[in-house]
């Protein structure tokens, strides 16, 4: 924190003595959030509050980040507040760098976002979905010209052992090599904490990028070798993922192939290759032990009327577990107005632990201008099938939701159920909610919601988690500058 401090007054200083220039630009952003719960948990208040900004002068660029979590607010089922402790409660500095560019040569140093390719071997990032932070704290070298180079090497902090870190660098190399083709190269250790000393991940990896005129294909192979704290080699591990897009005018088609094997860890985004960034199984990971592929389509039929479809298939190496992933939407848009319907459908089954589940949904979406403002609806009906060993199961989720606008308001307006049976839909569950956006200024935002939400789950960058059901208040205030 002291160091934080020091830095910040430094950046006020040199802010201060570059004022009389009119190459200095500063911009900044405060975010502050309040939500009040009804929940079975002692604490139903939470305040959040974040405060950017930025300076850039000639080739320097400086920004630092406050953040106030008291306490920090989790949507995640498991980790409702029981009894407030001081661990709940965060503030301080948490985002910090400086970096300087000329040319095609650039230094970075501080919170870092940045990735080796398209993240299947590392990618520095932060989760807006799930509130996690990614990202690592330290160097990174670029030169970005007919060859891009990047360097880095950095520190996260470890998720199991807080105050400590975990360590990551490598280089990563992309060069062309014909018209329209470019290879890469990259290689990473990433140095995780054990008990009393670090284990090892090294992982290399090569890649090919091809952009044609009406083709663009991606491919990387990666491999990695993991260390335990004797230092012996334990395992291996290899990624495969490939995926192209064709256009042949109205007609655009696309494929994607990813095979993993024991190729998971924090510090990288493997591609789910299906519609709705489904896992294999919602209690694993992405990278574990997977292969799977997808086909996509769009049909333009006329010019106001496309067809689109996807659809994805999923397994193990012993294939006792298995996924398929499909979408497709029927689409009409005319000026203003728009239609479509979407049938969407995930199915899962586990053989070993004898399991299976499938959820399908139709949806219908409006939009259209209802006395010169526009409204737009979007009504789904989600059918859940699910068996346990002998036990079987079946509901319906119906929801719909309207978003309209009057003026500069904007209003959002939703309402779901769960039914066990259509015998049952008076007494079934219900939840209501409506949210108002309102610019109170021309650098200002007003967000407000109220009412309730059923949670469920949530599948994002191969991670599929379940969101707690929330109700109550939640207002937002967001300020440039």
């Amino acid at each position: 924190m002291q160091k934080s401090v020091i830095l910040f007054l430094l950046l006020i200083l040199f802010a201060t003595l570059l004022l009389a220039y009119n190459t200095l630009s500063i911009n900044g952003l405060n975010e502050a959030q309040f939500v009040y719960r009804t929940a079975p948990d002692s604490l139903n208040a939470y305040f959040r509050d974040s405060f950017a900004f930025s300076l850039a002068y000639r080739n320097f660029n400086f920004g630092m980040k406050f953040i106030a979590d008291l306490p920090k607010y989790s949507t995640e089922q498991a980790e409702l507040v029981d009894e407030l402790s001081p661990n709940h409660l965060e503030l301080g500095w948490k985002e910090l760098y400086a970096s300087y560019s000329k040319d095609a040569f650039s230094i970075h140093a501080g919170t870092t976002e940045e990735s080796f390719g398209n993240g299947l071997t590392f990618r520095s990032y932060k989760d807006i979905e799930f509130d996690e932070d990614h990202r690592i704290d330290g160097f990174v070298f670029k030169y970005d010209d007919a060859y891009a180079v990047k360097a880095l090497y950095g520190a996260i902090e470890s998720p199991e052992n807080i105050g400590k870190y975990d360590l990551a660098y490598g280089a990563d190399f992309l060069s062309p090599i014909a018209y329209g083709i470019r290879l890469g190269a990259s290689a990473l250790t990433y140095r995780t904490l054990g008990a009393t000393v670090y284990n090892q991940r090294d992982v290399f990896a090569s890649r090919v990028q091809v952009a044609w005129s009406n083709l663009d294909a991606y491919g990387e192979y990666a491999n990695s070798e993991t260390y335990k704290q004797v230092g012996l080699s334990t395992g291996f591990g290899s990624a495969i993922y490939a995926n192209a897009d064709y256009n042949l005018g109205k007609l655009q088609l696309g494929a994607a192939y990813k095979k993993y094997e024991d190729f998971q860890y924090r510090l990288h985004d493997l591609a789910t290759a299906n519609y709705h960034s489904e896992t294999l199984s919602d209690a694993l990971a992405t990278g574990l032990d997977e292969e799977g592929w997808q086909a996509r389509g769009t049909l333009s039929i006329t010019s106001s009327l496309s067809l689109y479809a996807d659809y994805a298939e999923a397994w193990d190496s012993p294939k006792t577990k298995q996924m398929n992933d499909l979408y497709t939407s029927l689409d009409w848009i005319v000026d203003s107005t728009t239609m479509g319907i979407a049938y969407s459908q995930v199915e899962k089954a586990d053989d070993v632990n004898r399991y299976w589940q499938k959820e399908s949904t139709p949806a219908l979406s409006f939009g259209l201008p209802v006395f010169g403002k526009p409204v737009f609806v979007k009504a789904d009906f989600m059918i859940s099938e699910k068996q346990i060993y002998a036990v079987t199961g079946k509901h319906y989720e119906p929801k719909i939701q309207s978003d309209l606008s009057i003026g500069k308001l904007a209003i959002s307006l939703g309402a779901q159920s769960n039914w066990a049976d259509f015998e049952a839909v008076i007494d079934s569950r219900y939840w209501a909610f409506m949210e108002a956006k309102y610019p109170i200024a021309s650098h200002s935002d007003l967000v407000i919601f109220g009412g309730k939400e059923a949670g469920g789950k949530v599948c994002r960058n191969g991670v599929c988690r379940y969101v707690s059901a929330f109700e109550g208040l939640k207002v937002e205030l967001s300020t440039r500058f």
